[in-house]
């Protein structure tokens, strides 16, 4: 993990991010583009929320029976010719990819989008063995290009506009004439395709992702608009899929309706360009696929995830839609929160994968205004997991030192209403007097991160206890 871009520097990261004027601009396209899309998907499909309800249940069963599926998943692949590799860690998934790398003579890897190779920072483990990974999704591509992680799961570059993404092909792509025209976003796509179809062909491992994996048939399912991770799958002699263990499903209906809220919810789409289904390696009447199929199942501390309070994080299906509806995420971007998963997903899951000491401040970045929680494909109550994250956190004292002692200050109020009514009657009666002619606060003690960029509006005068009570003798 990366030390610089570790959470605890997550007000650092934010505060950079918040006076980026070119990500400030970049950003605005999260909140109009994703949003309405999902919103006119969702609409268009009058059973949409029934669907949420069936994906959450079909996640639940697949959770609390995942031994059994797991035994059935591996069985169905070795039964057509794959093979299952479990990875307790991050470390030995990096080295069971880097042996099939190295006993085929892989010189290059073709990889398609996946999350996981960028939790167990896959790339890095490759070039340390001498192999050379290309990433074929054009977000992933261009990332790589900048030795950045993605700034969002579904689109790694929404951070970007295209002057930058021009000023990183014309860096890199040397060979090709400097008069191009790279202005429009088709000449650059069209330079991407170029450069990316040698790769394919040269490649001798395809290494992908996986959205789904059925245990009924062995099944990896990848979905992308792009038809890279295809050629990844299909071109190279061996095809590695890397995927989490929590990833399966049952049966290929489920499947089926997974992805019906999948793609609605990620892209706004009714189902994304490509869905890909692979089965093992090539059979001897195919006419194209890989002569060698390995599946690589993570855990990485999710076990540990089944048997506590954070199970049901284990539901998410990487779509996305929480951290599109999310006002924090809308201002600081992806690489505020310092690690592989952003948003409000990323501030639940990254606590339970490298510790609430590293990632103790995601949970706190959040207005808890809900709108995660009521976009969920698969309804994981958000909120509530970060409000479990804040309390192992002032649990283990890790807290900052002005908000455990704020907080002690008004437990010490709560725990005499007497005392606590005065208190803040006294206050609100204070603030109301000296902001009554202005109606708010340019700046207030103790509370400069609030008015640093905001007005504080000024109390009408009375508490909401005052004023509950003065109605409840009224009635």
């Amino acid at each position: 993990m990366n030390a610089h871009s570790t959470s605890p520097a997550f007000k650092e990261n934010a505060h950079r991010a918040l006076h980026d004027p070119a990500l400030q601009r970049a950003l605005g396209n999260v909140e109009t583009g994703f949003i309405g899309r999902r919103k006119s998907a969702a609409d268009k499909l009058p059973e949409f929320e029934a669907l949420r309800d069936s994906a959450r249940d079909i996640k639940n069963h697949t959770l609390a029976h995942l031994d059994l599926y797991l035994e059935a998943y591996e069985a169905k692949v070795t039964a057509a010719g794959g093979h299952v590799h479990f990875a307790p860690t991050a470390d030995d998934a990096t080295a069971i990819v880097a042996d099939i790398c190295r006993r085929v003579g892989a010189k290059t890897v073709a990889k398609g989008k996946s999350m996981i190779s960028e939790e167990i920072e896959l790339n890095a483990a490759l070039e340390a063995a001498g192999v050379q990974p290309v990433e074929t999704d054009l977000g992933e591509y261009i990332i790589q290009l900048r030795g950045e992680r993605p700034s969002h799961i579904v689109a790694p570059v929404i951070h970007l506009n295209r002057d930058q993404i021009e000023a990183d092909f014309r860096r890199v792509h040397t060979k090709l004439p400097p008069e191009r025209d790279l202005s429009a976003p088709e000449s650059l796509l069209a330079e991407a395709r170029g450069a990316l179809r040698e790769k394919f062909l040269a490649a001798d491992v395809g290494i992908t992702g996986a959205n789904f994996l059925v245990a009924e048939t062995g099944t990896s399912i990848i979905v992308t608009n792009e038809g890279n991770g295809d050629l990844s799958q299909t071109l190279p002699k061996v095809h590695i899929v890397l995927a989490s263990i929590e990833k399966l499903v049952p049966t290929l209906e489920d499947a089926s309706q997974m992805l019906r809220v999948l793609a609605r919810s990620a892209t706004g789409q009714e189902i994304t360009v490509y869905t890909t289904f692979s089965t093992g390696p090539r059979r001897p009447a195919d006419v194209d696929g890989p002569e060698e199929y390995h599946v690589v199942l993570l855990d990485n501390g999710r076990s540990a995830m089944l048997a506590g309070e954070f199970r049901e994080m284990l539901r998410c299906i990487r779509c996305a839609a929480c951290m599109n509806h999310c006002p924090v995420y809308h201002a600081v971007g992806g690489h505020a929160y310092g690690w592989v998963y952003p948003g409000p997903m990323g501030a639940v899951l990254s606590p339970s994968l490298i510790g609430v000491d590293k990632a103790g401040h995601l949970p706190n970045a959040s207005t808890f205004c809900g709108r995660c929680e009521s976009v969920c494909p698969v309804r994981i109550p958000l909120p509530k997991l970060m409000r479990h994250w804040r309390e192992r956190e002032f649990e283990r004292n890790l807290s900052p030192a002005p908000v455990r002692s704020g907080l002690a200050v008004w437990g010490f109020f709560a725990r005499r209403p007497r005392l606590y009514r005065f208190a803040t009657r006294a206050a609100m009666g204070a603030l109301s007097l000296l902001g009554r002619r202005k109606g708010r606060f340019g700046a207030l003690p103790l509370a400069g991160g609030w008015t640093d960029t905001r007005d504080f509006a000024a109390p009408e005068g009375s508490t909401f206890q005052a004023r509950w009570s003065a109605e409840r003798r009224a009635r």
